[in-house]
């Protein structure tokens, strides 16, 4: 048992464990199988718990019970042996650094989503139909192939600072070009504010090809005859794109806009490895692993969880009525 626990990093241990998985995984789907065909005419109820009752024990095991406790342990103290009641979100909103945290979270809401939204219709819009379609889509859709370490990682060479003291050339590509330009190196991710957006425009440039596909995919939805009577009016340009295609796809919009708002809050990834939330960058998600695993404070910690949980729970309400809405329209 102690071998099948500590595998350690031995590949053949690992590859062991895991067949050993799939295995379980077959013959548990196996068993629930057998049992629900197994009746000539199995009732209703026996089907749908042999389907449904996985599935449904998985979430109460994996998502309702850690959400619960993780509520409960929001109104203890950080170690869970005295009862706070409502302490933790009252210092979540009046300490002046988790303010910052906050206002730095509704920052990220706001512009990064809108940012990439709009790059991403421009982008549509501008090589639809065009020779290079294709190419161009794949190239602006490749980051989304990369891992938000992985991104942060490049850009945090992008931004990469160094002293200009002349026998030392910059790593990094901005300060370089500062360089070459007769400007002095700066130190981009130390600059308020400057280094929240320099921050952001990593998670844009991820986020701006999923919201080119959707989009585009949207403007081609767009009926023909709706486009030759908008051509016939005399619309044109602009005129075409405020007041036939934005209207057309707006259900679309809506949805890229809050999915991608949501992928915001949790942009743990990129604080982390960038800033590792230092100089006025740290955002909720990054705070709550501060808080439980660098300062130990269980109970804070799960008052920000709870406090992210919240925040997305109106986003993806909307999103759920705004989808509802769009498959109603068709």
């Amino acid at each position: 048992m102690d071998w099948f626990i500590y595998a350690g990093d031995d590949p053949g241990h690992k590859l062991m464990i895991m067949l050993i998985a799939m295995a379980l995984f077959v013959l548990v789907m196996g068993l629930i199988l057998f049992i629900v065909d197994r009746p000539a005419n199995a009732p209703k109820w026996l089907v749908t718990a042999g389907f449904v009752g996985p599935a449904l024990l998985m979430l109460t095991v994996g998502l309702l019970y850690p959400g619960l406790d993780t509520i409960r342990k929001s109104l203890f103290n950080r170690n869970g042996t005295e009862f706070l009641g409502l302490d933790n979100y009252v210092r979540a909103f009046t300490e002046p650094q988790f303010l910052l945290v906050l206002g730095t979270t509704a920052l990220w809401v706001l512009v990064a989503p809108a940012a990439a939204t709009f790059l991403g219709l421009v982008y549509a819009v501008v090589v639809d139909k065009s020779r290079f379609e294709k190419f161009a889509k794949a190239l602006v859709f490749l980051p989304m192939a990369i891992s938000m370490v992985g991104a942060s990682i490049i850009w945090k060479f992008v931004y990469e600072y160094k002293p200009n003291t002349g026998a030392v050339e910059q790593t990094g590509l901005l300060n370089q070009v500062l360089v070459w330009l007769g400007g002095e190196p700066i130190q981009f991710l130390l600059q308020r504010p400057l280094n929240n957006f320099l921050l952001m425009v990593v998670l844009i440039w991820i986020q701006t090809g999923f919201a080119m596909t959707l989009l585009s995919a949207s403007i081609r939805a767009i009926p023909d005859d709706i486009v030759e009577a908008a051509r016939l009016d005399g619309l044109s340009g602009l005129g075409m794109f405020w007041r036939i295609t934005i209207p057309s796809i707006r259900p679309a919009l809506v949805v890229v806009l809050t999915t991608i708002a949501m992928t915001t809050l949790k942009s743990f990834d990129i604080v982390r490895t960038m800033t590792a939330g230092r100089y006025g960058t740290s955002i909720v998600a990054n705070e709550f692993y501060e808080q439980s695993f660098r300062q130990n404070n269980a109970g804070f910690g799960a008052a920000l969880a709870v406090l992210l949980f919240v925040i997305v729970i109106p986003i993806i309400i909307y999103n759920v009525r705004q989808m509802r809405l769009a498959e109603e329209v068709r």
